[in-house]
């Protein structure tokens, strides 16, 4: 099973309406896939204690994580970055186990010219530091605003060609490696 993770928990987010796109392809292709968007985190993660003592409620998000194949992460830029939910949200799992050996995909979109160019390749550190398999094909989505329809869908079918290939690609990719 690959764990879809939605990088935001801003309310109303285009990065959600991206991610269900990419939870449709992986249904395409018959391979089971869990969506873990940051916006169900529980409050009580936020508070200082978590850091020393996670709540009982983050157990599931972390389950997903770690019980999972595989990793794709949909990362909107903030700011020339990560949202700062989703760095906090990787310092909260456990290590290292979390993400050690596990492959782990990104794409990335963006309201600007680079389609979050800056904060996956942020997250490839993070994620390597970590010693997770990365996986090679990124797609980075630009002026976002513009790729989606009134219907919340994108609708450049080239760029959904290039989602589709990087799902394939990367279902493949989770079935060479057996994290330990």
């Amino acid at each position: 099973m690959i764990t879809l993770l939605v990088g935001t928990n801003r309310p109303g987010s285009s990065t959600r309406l991206v991610a269900h796109q990419i939870e449709n392809l992986y249904a395409e292709l018959d391979y089971p896939v869990r969506v873990l968007d940051l916006a169900q985190l529980p409050s009580e993660v936020f508070l200082p204690a978590a850091y020393a003592e996670k709540p009982a409620s983050f157990a599931p998000f972390n389950d997903l994580v770690t019980q999972s194949s595989g990793l794709h992460v949909v990362t909107p830029e903030y700011n020339g970055s990560m949202p700062g939910v989703l760095k906090y949200f990787i310092d909260l799992l456990k290590f290292p186990e979390s993400f050690e050996r596990r492959p782990v995909c990104f794409t990335g979109l963006s309201a600007g010219i680079w389609g979050a160019l800056r904060p996956v390749e942020q997250l490839q550190q993070v994620f390597g530091y970590r010693n997770a398999y990365i996986y090679p094909e990124r797609v980075f989505i630009p002026g976002l605003g513009s790729q989606l329809g009134a219907d919340g869908r994108l609708k450049d079918k080239e760029l959904i060609g290039r989602l589709r290939k990087q799902a394939a690609g990367f279902v493949e990719f989770t079935r060479r490696f057996t994290v330990r």
